[in-house]
């Protein structure tokens, strides 16, 4: 297990990702940060990218649809299809990339990439704050693929800082917003 701030990473099953966060927000807020479309739209993704684009049905067999925007201008596309949704516990979904209508596609920068992951994201509150976990695992991978997915944890765990850098960003200034 990796330990940095108040970020954590460590295996569960040999190849699956996992990522801890505790932000200091209330799970309330950091809910509906994760499954309000608006909101997502300000923080979601790594560092620096944005997304232009973005289409949520929350609801089990639903559809995040979504673009994310590189500082270079280079757009990728992305799908989540929710499995099981616990309000404000937890959120299921397969991950996918995508292109702008909506089908399957390959990683636009690795053809071994996994055509499709499963992502859990649990959201647990202890005295205001939340502790996010997120497992993730390649699903009806080939072997190729399954190394690519475990010989990319060091790079999924950059770029989910990055994202949870945004989003304890995003909180903090939604906080202070309610405050005044």
């Amino acid at each position: 297990m990796a330990e940095q701030n108040n970020l954590t990473t460590q295996s569960a099953q040999a190849g699956d990702f996992v990522i801890t966060r505790t932000v200091d927000a209330p799970r309330a807020l950091v809910w509906k940060a994760y499954t309000e479309r608006e909101h997502l739209m300000q923080w979601f993704g790594p560092k620096g990218f944005t997304m232009p684009s973005c289409k949520l049905d929350l609801r089990p067999g639903g559809v995040f649809h979504y673009c994310m925007r590189s500082p270079d201008g280079f757009d990728m596309w992305g799908k989540w299809i929710f499995r099981d949704i616990v309000k404000p516990e937890r959120l299921v979904n397969t991950v996918s990339f995508s292109d702008a209508q909506g089908g399957v596609t390959r990683h636009p920068m690795s053809p071994t990439w996994p055509l499709e992951t499963l992502a859990t994201a649990t959201f647990t509150e202890h005295e205001g704050k939340t502790t996010i976990t997120i497992h993730w695992a390649a699903i009806n991978a080939t072997a190729e693929e399954q190394k690519t997915f475990d010989d990319s944890h060091e790079g999924m765990r950059v770029g989910y800082s990055g994202t949870f850098d945004q989003l304890e960003a995003f909180l903090a200034n939604t906080m202070r917003e309610q405050k005044q």
